[in-house]
């Protein structure tokens, strides 16, 4: 086991791995994080959401990690995409991912009507103070991991998986840096003992000899 835990390539393979796992984590757990932490609101300009619906399909599709961005409301137009928080027709406070199909300029501002690229019906007009931005895109990696973890193999495989090969792989080296340990242990006491007893020979021979040099004296 030490041989395979020591072997360059099992080092390299390991702490790559180590390296993906806690990259894809840290990734995955600061999305959540900005997501819960400021409630919606715009940080540096910009929102994230998580699609959760398929009337934008093709588009962005359920589970997408989008990108919104704060945006001058006088410039959009038709044909470009908005999150808006909902106030009419059962959308009371859902917030909204849609496509701008019309704009009407009223005395009371503009109104603007929205549709899902998938939806049959148009949604409630809504006013200016209701968009929160422009979608700007996908946000091309926290998407691709979330698409997987929202899956049961997908967590398996990418988070389950690793985690416990890593935890597996903790726990053997700990093994073996212990075993290793106390083979040291062993080798220092025995050196110990060797020493003693070399010790313990030289202050025999020097009796001995002491009593041979006192002997010749007395003679």
């Amino acid at each position: 086991m030490k041989k395979i835990l020591d072997n360059i390539v099992f080092k390299i393979v390991t702490g790559i791995i180590k390296v993906c796992f806690i990259c894809i984590i840290i990734l995955y757990l600061s999305f959540i994080i900005i997501q819960r932490m400021t409630g919606n609101n715009s940080v540096f300009g910009y929102r994230l959401f998580t699609v959760a619906t398929g009337s934008m399909a093709g588009v962005y599709d359920i589970n997408d990690v989008i990108a919104v961005k704060d945006y001058d409301i006088s410039k959009l137009k038709i044909g470009d995409d908005i999150a808006y928080r909902g106030n009419k027709g059962g959308l009371e406070g859902m917030l909204i991912t849609h496509r701008i199909i019309n704009i009407e300029d009223t005395d009371k501002g503009r109104l603007f009507t929205t549709k899902g690229v998938n939806s049959l019906a148009e949604d409630p007009k809504i006013e200016e103070s209701q968009i929160l931005g422009k979608v700007v895109g996908v946000v091309p990696i926290i998407t691709q991991i979330n698409h997987i973890v929202k899956t049961q193999l997908g967590f398996f495989l990418l988070v389950f998986c690793p985690l416990v090969l890593i935890i597996v792989l903790e726990v053997l080296q700990t093994i073996t840096d212990i075993k290793v340990e106390k083979n040291e242990l062993k080798l220092i006491e025995k050196k110990k003992k060797s020493t003693k007893e070399v010790e313990k020979v030289e202050k025999k021979e020097e009796v001995v000899e002491k009593k041979k040099e006192d002997e010749i004296e007395i003679l």
